[in-house]
Formats: structure tokens, C-alpha cells, sequence
């Protein structure tokens, strides 16, 4: 999969609502992962596009579906101000899993009263929280809604750049803890979620995703380095099957976010990387919001009894960018008060 290096800016407020015990050793008991062909991933593809629904000209995707009225819904969630940032301080130390790391380069004393940065950052891969705008990346030579992968060129993206999320993403968003549901710390680096994990989870939470949500998996990727040190996370990683795309797309969820790259390394698809991207990004056009830091907010979570809240995401206007990285400033959770 062809990668662009582009930048994020997120800011989301959260609201939960509701907690589930841990899931029995039953229901964890994972069957021999299923494998998908080229032939059957176009399937797949078709099945989840989004082509045309919002018009032949449409460059929002699934962001169409958080209306002024799902926004409202989404704002009500807000009761008490408790802010949780959804990133990680900037990573400084070159390791396997941060081969290019962020650099500030200090001017001091300019103009005799000034100091002054200029940051330096590779922010696509798995190092920096950041979003992917729909330009980032495309299959059969197609980005979403069947535009040409020849409108990105070195100059940058004349279409589906993250200019298109100017106005911020407001939605409700979701914590689907997988380890949580698992009775588990962290997602081992082998696993995989399919669609029904996702069906045990809101069985077990009593919350079910709903058209515009902002879904957010957690996997467990930041837990599981602090615990065991980084590792070669571009060759093994827990992330999604392609049947959990299937069920987003039935759902009508508009922004999906995870502490990963989404896809479950190694890939389930034939001489194919990155099928969860593909999938999400040029079928569904729905943006996504990777290597975010999910600890802190599925801590808060499990105190608070609850998976819901109000999700802001404010990427800077970058014109021609294939992303974002993520917000400096913090993503906000912000817990209901219960009734």
C-alpha cells in the first residue's frame, strides 16, 4: 500500500455509558483465522463501497452520516468537564516501532526576546497518533467514490485532502475495549477482531453502535509496550478482520479510531497489506485515526462504568495533505452524569 506523509490534530470528547463483566474463557476461544482471496476481498470491497451514495462529487465519505441532529445527540452526552487526551507525548527515542522519531530543533534568542521551533515529523506509520485523510491511499488505481489515483502527485492531493475536515469532526463516540471484553490486560500481537467480537461486546455492554458514531478500538498496543518494550509492530500487530468492516459498514459508523494501524499484521488477505484501510479509507470513505493512546480513556472508562462520549477531532487545514497528526492539544472526555 502506497503511504503519503501527511500531519493530524485531534481533539475528542468522550462520554460513557454502561459496563460489562469480563467475558467467560468460552467466549474467547478463538477459531483458526479465516483467510480471504483476491477475488473474495473484492467481493468484500463492493460490499462495503460507498460509491456514489452521497453523489458522484462527494468527498466527506461516512462523515456525511453524522448529522446536525447526531451532532445535537452527541453534545447532550456532556455533563462534567473531564478532559483525556487520545495521544501520547511526541516519541523522541528512535526504536524499532519509531525508526524516524519527532525532532524539535530550537532557535533561541531571536529578534533578542524570541524562542522559536521547527518540528520535524514523519507522522504516517506506527509512531504518532494521526488521522488519514481519504486521499492516503487508494486500490486498482481508484481513491474513494471512484476518483483517479493520479489527482495525488508530489504538489500534494487535489481531491480528499485534509483540508476536507475543516470544520472538525464532532460525533459520539464509542470505546470498544477488546481486551476488556477478553478479561486481558492487552491484545497479544497475533490477534485479530472479527465481527463477532463486535457482536459480544455490545451484547455484554448493552451499547450498540449507531449510524455516525466515531468508533474507538482498543487493542491494548500501548499497554503491551510498556509491559513487554516496543517491537516490530509493521510485522505483527492486533488489529481488525475484514468481517469487522462489514459490520461498520451495516452499522453506518462514520470515523474509526485505534492504538494500531486497524489492520491485524500479518494480513488475512492473499498478497494484499493493509486490507482494513483499503476497505475503510477507498470503499467506505471513511476516515481513520491511528496509533492513538486508548489507555488513559479506557481507564477512565472502566472508573466511570461507561463506553460513550462526546468525540471532537480538529485537524489543521492542511491543503493538499493526505493527514494529520495528532493533536498536541488533547482529546477531551467528557463523562455523563448518571441518572
Amino acid at each position: 500500500m502506497k503511504r503519503v506523509i501527511p500531519m493530524i490534530l485531534m481533539g475528542s470528547v468522550l462520554i460513557l455509558a454502561g459496563s460489562a463483566p469480563a467475558a467467560t474463557a468460552e467466549q474467547v476461544k478463538r477459531a483458526q483465522r479465516e483467510t480471504y482471496t483476491q477475488a473474495q476481498f473484492d467481493e468484500l470491497f463492493k460490499q462495503v463501497s460507498n460509491w456514489g451514495r452521497w453523489g458522484k462529487n462527494d468527498q466527506l465519505g461516512t462523515l456525511n452520516l453524522i448529522t446536525s441532529e447526531r451532532k445535537r445527540e452527541a453534545a447532550k452526552l456532556v455533563r462534567e468537564g473531564v478532559s483525556v487526551s487520545l495521544a501520547r507525548d511526541l516519541n523522541t527515542e528512535k526504536a524499532i516501532d519509531n525508526p524516524d522519531p519527532f525532532r524539535d530543533t530550537m532557535t533561541l534568542g531571536v529578534d533578542g526576546k524570541f524562542n522559536m521551533d521547527t518540528y520535524t515529523v514523519n507522522f504516517h506509520g506506527f509512531a504518532f497518533a494521526h488521522i488519514d485523510a481519504l486521499s492516503h491511499t487508494y486500490y486498482k488505481d481508484h481513491l474513494y467514490n471512484g476518483l483517479p489515483d493520479t489527482s495525488i502527485t508530489e504538489k500534494g492531493a487535489s481531491v480528499l485532502d485534509t483540508a476536507v475536515f475543516r470544520d472538525g469532526i464532532l460525533a459520539r463516540g464509542v470505546l470498544v475495549d477488546i481486551p476488556w471484553l477478553r478479561g486481558l490486560p492487552y491484545l497479544d500481537k497475533d490477534a485479530y477482531i472479527t465481527a463477532h467480537d463486535l457482536d459480544l461486546w455490545e451484547a455484554k455492554t448493552a451499547v450498540h453502535i449507531q449510524s455516525g458514531d466515531a468508533v474507538v478500538i482498543r487493542t491494548g498496543r500501548w499497554a503491551l509496550r510498556d509491559a513487554k518494550g516496543p517491537w516490530d509492530i509493521s510485522s505483527a500487530s492486533a488489529g481488525l478482520d475484514p468481517s469487522a468492516m462489514v459490520w461498520l459498514h451495516k452499522r453506518d459508523a462514520a470515523v474509526l479510531v485505534s492504538d494500531a494501524a486497524h489492520d491485524a499484521i500479518p494480513s488475512a488477505v492473499k498478497d494484499m497489506d493493509f486490507p482494513i484501510h483499503v476497505l475503510a479509507i477507498v470503499a467506505m470513505g471513511m476516515p481513520l485515526a491511528d496509533q492513538c493512546n486508548l489507555e488513559d480513556v479506557a481507564s477512565k472508562a472502566q472508573k466511570l462504568k461507561r463506553q460513550t462520549f462526546l468525540l471532537a477531532i480538529a485537524p489543521p487545514r492542511i491543503k493538499g495533505g493526505n493527514g494529520a497528526m495528532a493533536n498536541q492539544v488533547r482529546k477531551l472526555l467528557t463523562p455523563q452524569t448518571p441518572h
